[in-house]
């Protein structure tokens, strides 16, 4: 019997999905790349399997900006168990030691409001961080503890949403490399009790939120009623991914040298920095960057600008 080869399409945007639990983002981001039967597609910042919400699929010339997403600041909502530790700081370990919660509601505030600014955090050993070439988490499980450095993180705000039986619901906003697992950890050790980490979920990352997210099952449905080609409402312009930073649009000659590869001059006030940049059209071109010389140099340009927007 003849088999059939599906037919890898050019697909250019960003799809928000929302993440179910027990999936890693990596086997989220293949279901999603099958469904749309996509040439190319990357995901932007890895949510653990217990962990569901906000993960950004880019796909095609999108891949060009996923690091921006993934560098982004995010919020978080984490449900945390006080008066445990667990062998991996969340609800999968084995629990190591019990101790009696006693502190109130504005003790907790308090600590939380300590965490809040710059602060040192050490990366978990249960973490997919590497070490000569092999994640953490697999010398965690042989009995192997790997010394790992300190590094600073920014902790935005923690907002206290509920307090009972032992268990907080935390919104925390932070910056890209955040461990909420070490966070909760960190916040129980303060309180003299422990906590661990039961519950996360990413609701905002890079400006998108989850409220605009589809779930997995969801998308599979509406792809078995909706012929692939149809589903390009779903998918956000790529430039959404870099929606922060400046907006430049450039005259015709300027926007055809550029795409050449060439830096090049455009008149009037220019931000500092990166930009975002447009031809007379506004399509979308590309990233580039203000020079000391005064010209705008390439960064990261569409293969073909005329033809990557996906418009629903």
């Amino acid at each position: 019997m003849a088999q059939f080869k599906r037919v890898k399409r050019n697909i250019n945007g960003v799809l928000l999905l929302d993440k179910p639990l027990g999936f890693s983002s990596n086997q989220a981001l293949q279901k999603v790349k099958w469904l749309f039967q996509a040439a190319k597609a990357g995901h932007t910042g890895t949510l653990d399997p217990l962990a569901t919400g906000l993960l950004p699929i880019c796909l095609g010339e999108a891949t060009k900006f996923a690091q921006y997403v993934t560098d982004a600041d995010k919020t978080y909502i984490a449900t945390v168990k006080f008066g445990e530790t667990t062998t991996t700081g969340d609800a999968e370990g084995e629990v190591l030691a019990r101790h009696p919660v006693d502190f109130d509601l504005k003790k907790l505030a308090a600590v939380c409001d300590a965490f809040v600014g710059e602060i040192s955090q050490v990366p978990p050993m249960y973490s997919a961080l590497k070490f000569e070439g092999k994640a953490l988490y697999e010398y965690a499980r042989e009995g192997v503890d790997i010394e790992r450095q300190a590094r600073l993180v920014t902790i935005t705000s923690i907002q206290m949403d509920s307090f009972a039986n032992e268990i907080a619901v935390l919104t925390v906003s932070c910056s890209k490399g955040t461990y909420i697992r070490t966070l909760a950890e960190d916040i129980g050790h303060q309180l003299g009790c422990g906590a661990h980490l039961i519950g996360l979920r990413r609701t905002e990352t890079a400006g998108y939120i989850i409220e605009d997210a589809i779930t997995l099952e969801a998308l599979e449905l509406l792809v078995k009623e909706t012929p692939v080609e149809k589903l390009a409402k779903l998918i956000l312009p790529m430039d959404s991914a870099i929606a922060y930073l400046p907006k430049l649009v450039l005259n015709a000659d300027a926007a055809h040298y550029l795409m050449l590869g060439q830096a090049v001059w455009q008149s009037g006030l220019i931000p500092e920095g990166e930009l975002r940049l447009y031809d007379d059209k506004n399509q979308f071109l590309g990233l580039g960057v203000l020079q000391e010389d005064g010209k705008i140099a390439p960064k990261r340009l569409m293969r073909d600008p005329n033809t990557v927007q996906n418009k629903g």
